[in-house]
Order: structure tokens, then C-alpha cells, then sequence
């Protein structure tokens, strides 16, 4: 499955009422650790049919990065059923990325 970019928009249908876990990249183009973890949030979505995976541009879509309280960058949220049940910052490795899922 490809990767979805999220707004306030869609947020709804394809978060909240997603039937499936949804991991949520919170980036900014100018920001360098976001550019590192990027390819392994493609990587993942690409390769893990059971979640779906959104990508959240801060500078874009500040109302949503306010809502989860996102003060540092990369910011990665697992959302199962509407509800947080993980979330980390910063860069790290698709096996800690995984892990969290």
C-alpha cells in the first residue's frame, strides 16, 4: 500500500474510522532527521499490507500537529481504532519503527 498524505480533511475517514492500524510520519521538508526516516516510512507502507500509513506535514497542517501536541520532528503515532497507542520522536531504524507497530 503507498503512502497517504494526510490533512485535516481527510483525517477523519482515513484515520478515526480506519478499520486498520494507521502509523502517522509527522515531517517538514526542511527538516533532515524527517528526510532520513522518510524512505523507511515508504518502505514499511510498501511492505506491510496490515496498516496503513499517513504522512502529516507540520508546516502544512499545523491544526493536526497542535492536536497531537507534536513539538519535535520526526514524530511517528500508531493509531488503532482512533485511539494513540504508541507514539515516538526522532529518527530511528525500520526495526524500532516496526516495533512500535
Amino acid at each position: 500500500m503507498s503512502v497517504i498524505t494526510i490533512t485535516k480533511d481527510n483525517f477523519q475517514t482515513e484515520v478515526m474510522d480506519s478499520e486498520k492500524p494507521v502509523l502517522l510520519d509527522f515531517w517538514a521538508s526542511w527538516c533532515g532527521p524527517c528526510r532520513m526516516v522518510s524512505p523507511t516510512v515508504d518502505e514499511i507502507a510498501a511492505q506491510t499490507p496490515s496498516i496503513k500509513v499517513g504522512k502529516i506535514n507540520v508546516d502544512e497542517q499545523g491544526e493536526l500537529a497542535a492536536a497531537f501536541n507534536v513539538t519535535s520532528i520526526p514524530t511517528l503515532v500508531v493509531m488503532k481504532n482512533g485511539q494513540i497507542v504508541n507514539q515516538a520522536t526522532g529518527a530511528r531504524p525500520k526495526e524500532q519503527i516496526l516495533a512500535l507497530l
